[in-house]
């Protein structure tokens, strides 16, 4: 308080903004309120008395521009991951020999953790999160390409790659999002946390399609006649279905060479395409925060950037378990759930057709959730993810799969697509809504988290019983839910804080 306020004729003026206050406590609270906004322009370089440059930290893009690139970039995401979820349905049963699939995409997640440490923050940085993004679709051309020939020698080294390129991806692509949604927000008067939820929701629309067309594509290719020949222990699938345990199931059995090259070349030339599509097209952006040198360097302070920012942040250490649990979830829906239960009981052509389900709803969901936020806020939301992984995983406990029960395998798979988009669409907006102003590094830590969800799940993927699995998944939801319902409890007892505050000071400065 003797740093910012002066005692002149029993009032306190603020040395920062120049008014004066009669009592102390009011003082404080204004002090909050003003010591922040005076740190957001010195940390974006701005000078507030200079008009210049509040305008350069302004959107230089018309709200048709923005709209424009939300547009640019989901299709761009659709197309790449039409051709990678698709295959990782796949990976599980396409190379199971010594669990090559599912240890190919536990790679994938392990490289990604290890360069979400230092690389988002550097190569967008450097490049600018367009480069970024389009560079980044090209680690995953490399990997379609590896599956033309799947072996240790090629599956490995390209799971590294595009880990890599899967954690800078992510992050410049959702500081993009948020960004722009900023932006757009600025110029439509309309809140930050309303668009974000919009444009996130309308991106993850998008990119839940691809299960669609990307699985639509494999059933195709994969479509067999059904024969009476075919064997299946049912008592080996489901629940109690052991990776460990040699099965005589035929519905097992890896598709002929020349199906899974006609597939791999269809899922390759999707992620090109992907690459043409936001490399000429997408409009690159400057973020707020300039004249960071430290950046564009790749060194110890960089690195540590991610765990200083999760050390230090509260909210951040209580949202990872609900992060871990994304991955996991994700993992388990396309690793173990079309393994253990679809390919087991129905085969692996039927594995395209239960996913087109998930992708449809997904993608459904997180259009209408992205609106529905609006109205009913994030926690709403995420109790209905709640309920839906919950009562799924519990249900997958106890059912017996059977060939006659068709339909069950979609009323699983649908409940899970819609917990799912809440997890994916919604968990990236809240963390753009509490942690905008350090985007880089809180989206970093997403991504690390989040692949280590996946890390975990696609590690026990090929030694534990399924029910074990589900237990597990279980215990990340309840503990991830709870952590994030006292977030937001926190958060909005804070934002009540400052509104109150911000109102007080109003109303004295009317008097």
């Amino acid at each position: 308080m003797e740093k910012e306020y002066t005692d002149i004729s029993t009032q306190y003026k603020c040395e920062l903004c120049g008014q004066y206050f009669d009592d102390c406590d009011i003082a404080k609270g204004h002090e909050n309120v003003c010591k922040q906004y005076h740190n957001d322009m010195n940390t974006q370089n701005i000078d507030p008395d200079n008009k210049e440059d509040m305008l350069s930290s302004k959107s230089h893009m018309s709200t048709f521009t923005i709209s424009k690139n939300l547009v640019i970039i989901s299709t761009g995401f659709l197309l790449l991951f039409t051709s990678f979820n698709s295959l990782s349905n796949l990976q599980s049963t396409l190379n199971k020999e010594d669990a090559l699939g599912t240890v190919g995409l536990s790679v994938i997640y392990c490289a990604g953790v290890l360069s979400c440490l230092f690389l988002p923050s550097f190569v967008i940085g450097n490049l600018g999160c367009k480069w970024t993004i389009a560079l980044s679709m090209v680690c995953y051309v490399v990997y379609m390409g590896a599956n033309f020939r799947a072996v240790w020698g090629t599956i490995v080294p390209a799971s590294i790659i595009i880990g890599i390129g899967a954690s800078t991806l992510w992050s410049a692509t959702s500081t993009y999002l948020t960004q722009v949604a900023v932006w757009y927000a600025e110029l439509t008067k309309r809140t930050t946390d309303d668009v974000t939820n919009t444009f996130f929701g309308f991106f993850f629309m998008f990119f839940q399609t691809s299960q669609i067309w990307g699985n639509l594509i494999s059933s195709t290719v994969f479509k067999t006649k059904s024969s009476n020949d075919t064997q299946i222990d049912l008592h080996l699938c489901g629940a109690y279905f052991d990776p460990k345990l040699p099965t005589n199931s035929s519905n097992l059995a890896r598709p002929s060479d020349t199906k899974v090259y006609m597939l791999c070349s269809i899922y390759f030339g999707c992620a090109f395409l992907a690459f043409v599509v936001i490399a000429p097209f997408l409009d690159n952006i400057n973020l707020d925060v300039r004249n960071n040198e430290t950046k564009r360097k790749i060194s110890l302070s960089v690195v540590m950037s991610t765990f200083r920012h999760w050390w230090h942040s509260r909210p951040q250490k209580m949202l990872t378990i609900l992060t871990i649990y994304s991955g996991i979830e994700v993992a388990f829906i396309t690793g173990d759930y079309t393994k253990s239960y679809v390919s087991c009981v129905m085969g692996i052509q039927n594995i395209g057709n239960v996913m087109i389900c998930f992708g449809a709803v997904n993608a459904v969901c997180s259009f209408v959730f992205g609106r529905l936020v609006r109205v009913t806020g994030h926690t709403p939301l995420f109790v209905l993810a709640f309920i839906t992984h919950g009562t799924t995983q519990i249900a997958l406990l106890f059912w017996k799969p059977h060939p006659d029960h068709y339909v069950w395998f979609y009323i699983f798979v649908a409940l899970w697509a819609i917990g799912d988009a809440v997890m994916q669409s919604q968990l990236n907006a809240f963390y753009g809504y509490l942690f905008y102003k350090d985007k880089v590094a809180a989206f970093s830590n997403k991504g690390l988290w989040e692949s280590v969800g996946f890390i975990i799940a696609f590690a026990w993927s090929g030694f534990l019983v399924t029910y074990v699995k589900l237990g597990l998944c279980l215990g990340f939801l309840i503990c991830g839910m709870t952590l994030y319902i006292l977030v937001d409890v926190q958060d909005r007892k804070q934002r009540k804080q400052v509104k109150i505050d911000e109102d007080t000071i109003a109303l004295l400065n009317t008097d």
